[in-house]
């Protein structure tokens, strides 16, 4: 019997194995670096251990350091989460050697199936369905040409050593190969120490179906259904959920059984996920065994009423089994939706900042598997992934209206997530008619917003900022005992308030009548208006005849407003504005902090639009610097290896077309 786990992850996977642990009397231990010292998971654990520096090759990969944590805190057991050590092979056996129990599979299970490329080979032989393709280990540029032209582009370059999106290039042509091959190495050895790359055959249109499963000790092997991932962004899901649309009975008995056949094939202990590709004939290949629990597992358990959790820290500890197949049943239909801190509409840019509210609703089947709280910090160090947002009902469309509800009612107020577009991807017809693939996001020109609806959006919560925060100084005001708040023995004149939203300016003009209502203009447009109630956090209004709640969170120099109407951020301007040097015409900022990784131009260099000039590493990817028009290279202010901040120039653009000069970030 364990009595003491330590938890080899962090964010919002250590929050949900601390919530299972404590539900099973286990004490915990969680880890944390320098950026994660205020987050929730390292209040929520028995006992947290600092354990260095934002890096994770000297934190959360740091195999000796972890291990010397758990001795020193008489842990018994570690529990890696998904990510960072998950499914190495080598942390398995380190905690095997230290007489640690690890909640996970067996090394050699790990081992076999961490690389992709022997994973496959495996799989074949077993008479698991494979993707057609072959390994690039070993193959010069030459060979490697001669292969993929025999196999016929389009092809995909993916990691054999890891997954999760990174490492991963779709190659249609000759000509963007090299560029691909060496990016994907790149990525390939910054995330997982290993830059080998597997080719295989890319579907146009396929799905992205898993099968979840769980192996004891004793020999038992259920499978525990399938989810569809297939919507997804730069190779890594977005929307999850169970069972798939798609699948019928005999599809779910067919793959199912290859899933569990791949299981048996490395005699799998413990939760693991067998991933497969269904193209449109519905014909399935082997993709992949993660040998970990997965970000999107709670859709599993919310139709299966399982807790995966527990029952990997059951068969950790030798138990078997508490259930046979025949024992498992699908109830309803469940959905997640992953939430970042990310820009849809610039190529899902990872966002950073301060979290200024965190507030979910509190509706009936809806689950949060959240990371961050108010007064959270997002860096650049890790995944931008804030929280998961479970929607389970009895059926797929009431489980989307759910989820979609749930996501535009969070307030989620002081960096850019993807919100807004993940409640247009649970609302697209398509979508809610299960006409789904992996390329449903980009097929579909779903990041970008409406902003003429936006727009409309932001004035009349302009209109709720203004008098909260009108209701705010009164709040504040300094009176004589017994003069009512407001009082004035002359008429008051009409009070103006500006704010910015998305680069628009918004003017505010408001006069209170004798009666109590109130004389509002926005951009000159004239609205009749009065105040139902309101306090701290809200207010109701009748705005032209029509009765909201407007929930209000001030800032300094920032007012979140949410309503029905959906979400709005206004910055106050000041009303007699200093003076400001002029920006850069133009100029392009570093989009956020980072490391050069490739610099592609020099001094002197002729640039067309749209080139490429510097590659970018930050929050695990790699972001692309381009030129914004024809020109020639002034300066070249960085190097390979420097870091950057968000906002530093990279290079200095003389443009042909004008003369001008353009810094470009």
């Amino acid at each position: 019997m364990l009595k003491r786990v330590l938890i080899a992850n962090r964010g919002e996977i250590a929050s949900r194995i601390i919530r299972t642990c404590r539900s099973m009397g286990l004490a915990t231990v969680a880890i944390y670096s320098d950026p994660d010292a205020g987050a929730p998971f390292v209040r929520s654990a028995d006992e947290s251990v600092y354990i260095g520096p934002p890096s994770a090759d000297a934190s959360f990969l740091a195999i000796d350091k972890i291990i010397d944590v758990a001795r020193r805190t008489h842990a018994d057991a570690i529990h890696p989460g998904y990510g960072f050590l998950s499914e190495n092979a080598d942390f398995a056996q380190a905690c095997e050697t230290a007489g640690l129990t690890f909640i996970g599979p067996q090394p050699d299970a790990i081992r076999r199936m961490g690389r992709k490329i022997e994973a496959k080979e495996l799989m074949a032989a077993a008479g698991v369905p494979v993707i057609p393709g072959f390994s690039a280990v070993g193959l010069n540029a030459g060979d490697l040409v001669r292969r993929i032209e025999e196999l016929g582009y389009p092809i995909l370059l993916k990691a054999s050593a890891g997954g999760g999106g990174k490492g991963m290039r779709i190659v249609g042509a000759a000509a963007e190969l090299e560029a691909a091959v060496n990016a994907a190495r790149r990525e390939s050895a910054s995330a997982f120490g290993d830059d080998a790359l597997l080719v295989e055959r890319y579907f146009e249109a396929p799905r992205h179906i898993e099968v979840q499963i769980l192996g004891d000790h004793h020999g038992n092997l259920v499978h525990c259904f399938e989810r569809e991932c297939s919507i997804q962004r730069r190779h890594q899901k977005v929307i999850e959920e169970a069972p798939s649309s798609v699948v019928d009975e005999k599809l779910r008995e067919q793959i199912c059984a290859a899933a569990l056949l791949a299981a048996r094939t490395i005699n799998y202990r413990n939760a693991g996920t067998v991933e497969f590709v269904l193209d449109q004939h519905g014909k399935f290949y082997f993709l992949e065994v993660n040998t970990r629990l997965q970000v999107e597992h709670p859709v599993t358990e919310e139709i299966t009423g399982l807790d995966l959790v527990r029952l990997q820290i059951m068969i950790a500890e030798g138990h078997a089994l508490p259930f046979g197949q025949q024992d498992l049943q699908m109830r309803g239909h469940a959905i997640e939706a992953r939430l970042y801190a990310e820009d849809p509409e610039v190529d899902f840019l990872p966002a950073i900042g301060k979290i200024e509210q965190w507030q979910p609703s509190d509706l009936p089947g809806v689950r949060y598997e959240e990371g961050i709280r108010t007064g959270s910090e997002v860096t650049i160090h890790y995944d931008p992934l804030l929280a998961k947002v479970v929607a389970h009902a009895p059926t797929r469309s009431e489980a989307s209206r759910r989820l979609a509800r749930a996501l535009a009612e969070l307030q989620v107020h002081g960096v850019r997530t993807n919100r807004d577009f993940l409640v247009r991807v649970l609302q697209h017809p398509e979508f809610l008619a299960g006409r789904i693939d992996t390329h449903f996001i980009n097929r579909h020109s779903l990041t970008q917003s409406d902003h003429d609806a936006m727009q409309s959006t932001a004035r009349v919560h302009a209109i709720a900022a203004a008098l909260s925060l009108q209701n705010e100084r009164r709040r504040r005001a300094k009176i004589h005992k017994g003069v009512p708040s407001g009082w004035r023995n002359s008429p008051s004149g009409t009070q103006h308030i500006a704010f910015a939203n998305r680069g628009q300016r918004i003017e505010v003009e408001y006069l209170r009548r004798r009666n109590g209502a109130w004389d509002v203009k926005v951009g000159g447009e004239a609205h009749d208006v009065a105040i139902q109630s309101s306090d701290s956090q809200s207010i109701t209004l009748v705005v032209d005849g029509t009765c909201r709640t407007y929930r209000v969170n001030i800032r300094t120099a920032t007012c979140y407003v949410d309503s029905a109407l959906g979400s709005s951020e206004l910055q106050r301007l000041p009303r007699f504005p200093t003076h400001e040097a002029e920006a850069v015409r133009g100029g392009c900022q570093a989009p956020m902090p980072g490391k050069v990784l490739e610099v592609r131009i020099t001094a002197g260099s002729s640039v067309r639009r749209g080139d490429l000039l510097i590659v970018l590493e930050a929050m695990k990817m790699e972001h692309q610097i381009v030129a914004p028009s024809d020109g020639e290279v002034g300066e070249v202010r960085v190097s390979v290896g420097q870091q950057v901040d968000a906002g530093d120039v990279l290079v200095v653009l003389n443009e042909q077309s004008s003369g001008e000069t353009k810094e470009i970030g």
